[in-house]
């Protein structure tokens, strides 16, 4: 007898560092493997992730030291002790169970961790070996190593031979500093081992991750430094054209980045292969891939270097078609989703359209009192996945609890309009009541797929924001979850609407 083969799915949005852990984050250690487990349970198909890069100040996973690392705090301590690596008394002493990810704490202890690990590996095993010649990571080991001799100052501001890469200068730094490259090269390497091993897990036990790519990379990066040449910049490697959004939901005065952006002249020359590269590599790591901020492959918004806010900049068009047909050549386009939200024009629509990726329609958006919202869940089409709410957005307690009298009015009336529509029954007199209906709502959608964070499905506030757009708060990514939070009973309401509604 065949299996059958579910058209219609649903997951869970739960990003690595938000995982129960005794060590201050999530990481790729046992509670990953239950959280897995747990999804497989509750009949769900998809567990969304946010990116696994090193981070840099900020903590953004969007702004990273390299788009193709994984994160140093993502390592297994209770792995590293399995191997050998480090000793129980070791592991125990840097015990640290905080309510949120104190990235400063981390910073300071965790490496000293690791360099322990790195004293007692075998650096001459078979499969590191193996690594170090693919030369996945040089480039980020050297960048690393450099950038910790030059007081971790950017890279830009290092002594010119190796600020443009001198192949000379690099290859005496290499040789002077072999041990401290290592060192970086081991990081890496642990760190990709634990994640494909429990991606595989993840896959046996019929679950796909879903992760995400920046749209941008940071100025200080292994990307630009390597790249200098895809990317507006003056002649001295600082930025020319800097990255933003105008004013929108989020942000009234726009979004500032500061990333610089790509100048598509150059990437053009070469058919787009550093773009190809990355999404490629990408798909390496998770089975879908989500491009943040899709609508800057259609047109971005650049803003002049010296701008102190993002109210004045101009869009430009990107060669879009031959972007995306040199990206299809070394990827499955069906792996890949468009995250379209912020200001979407004609352009941005009908080049997702005959592209034919996924979409996103956030149901936070949904309940302004407009019947033509194209967030409204009788209003969403097929080839789509539908979230309750995204890594920016409030938690929808939080959301509900925000609005004012008239706000809340129209909110429930749209909410209560829509159940109608789509022949729901549930009780609406509070807000829980409010938000498991729009949950229900979510999961009865034509979307092919549906996303809940783990913040909706608990009915956390908005203390359980994972980042507020345009701030830099010291409470942006570091939401940590119990083990008391998560367990089966948790997923309960989930499971039953994955049930009822054929996910």
């Amino acid at each position: 007898m065949k299996r059958k083969v579910l058209s219609r799915k649903s997951g869970v949005l739960m990003p690595i560092f938000s995982l129960p852990s005794k060590y201050g984050i999530g990481d790729f250690g046992k509670e990953s493997y239950k959280f897995i487990d747990l999804l497989a349970k509750s009949k769900q198909k998809v567990w969304q992730i946010l990116p696994l890069v090193q981070t840099q100040n900020g903590n953004s996973p969007y702004s990273s030291v390299c788009t193709n690392s994984f994160s140093p705090y993502y390592i297994s301590p209770d792995s590293l002790r399995t191997q050998g690596l480090l000793t129980k008394k070791e592991v125990k002493n840097f015990f640290n169970d905080s309510k949120r990810v104190d990235y400063i704490k981390l910073y300071k202890n965790r490496f000293s961790l690791l360099e322990k690990a790195f004293s007692r590996f075998d650096k001459n095993s078979i499969e590191f070996t193996r690594h170090l010649k693919s030369k996945d990571t040089k480039d980020y080991a050297l960048f690393m190593a450099i950038k910790e001799k030059f007081n971790n100052k950017p890279f830009y501001e290092w002594e010119d031979a190796l600020k443009f890469r001198d192949d000379n200068a690099l290859k005496e730094f290499e040789n002077r500093n072999k041990d401290r490259v290592l060192f970086y090269e081991f990081i890496q390497f642990v760190a990709k081992e634990e994640w494909l091993k429990l991606k595989a897990y993840a896959n046996k036990k019929g679950i796909e991750i879903l992760g995400d790519i920046p749209i941008y990379v940071a100025h200080d990066s292994v990307d630009v430094w390597k790249n200098g040449n895809l990317f507006k910049l003056e002649k001295n490697l600082l930025i020319k054209k800097k990255a933003g959004v105008p004013p929108d939901y989020f942000c009234e005065n726009g979004q500032l980045w500061g990333n610089p952006v790509y100048d598509y002249t150059e990437h053009q020359k070469d058919n787009f292969s550093w773009w190809a590269d990355r999404v490629e590599k990408a798909l390496e790591i998770y089975d879908l891939v989500r491009i943040d901020h899709f609508r800057a492959l259609d047109r971005y918004y650049e803003i002049d270097a010296n701008s102190t806010n993002a109210k004045n900049g101009e869009w430009v068009k990107v060669p879009s078609y031959d972007l995306f047909n040199a990206i299809h050549k070394k990827v499955d386009k069906s792996k890949i989703i468009a995250e379209d939200l912020g200001i979407i024009d004609d352009g941005v629509k009908e080049l997702i359209k005959n592209l034919g990726y996924p979409n996103m329609k956030v149901l936070s958006f949904a309940f302004n009192g407009d019947n033509v919202n194209p967030y409204l869940p009788e209003n969403i089409q097929k080839n789509c996945i539908c979230y309750t709410g995204t890594h920016d957005n409030d938690t929808l307690v939080g959301l509900i609890s925000s609005l004012n009298k008239s706000e809340y009015e129209t909110f429930y009336k749209s909410i209560k309009n829509s159940l109608k529509i789509m022949d729901i029954n549930c009780k609406i007199d509070d807000i829980i009541g409010l938000a498991k209906a729009i949950i229900m709502l979510g999961a009865k959608s034509k979307a092919k797929t549906f996303i809940v964070p783990m913040q909706d499905m608990l009915f956390l506030g908005s203390d359980y924001r994972i980042n507020q757009p345009g701030t830099i708060d010291k409470n942006n990514w570091s939401v940590r979850f119990s083990k008391k939070q998560v367990k089966l009973k948790s997923f309960s309401f989930l499971r039953k609407l994955t049930k009822k509604y054929n996910r």
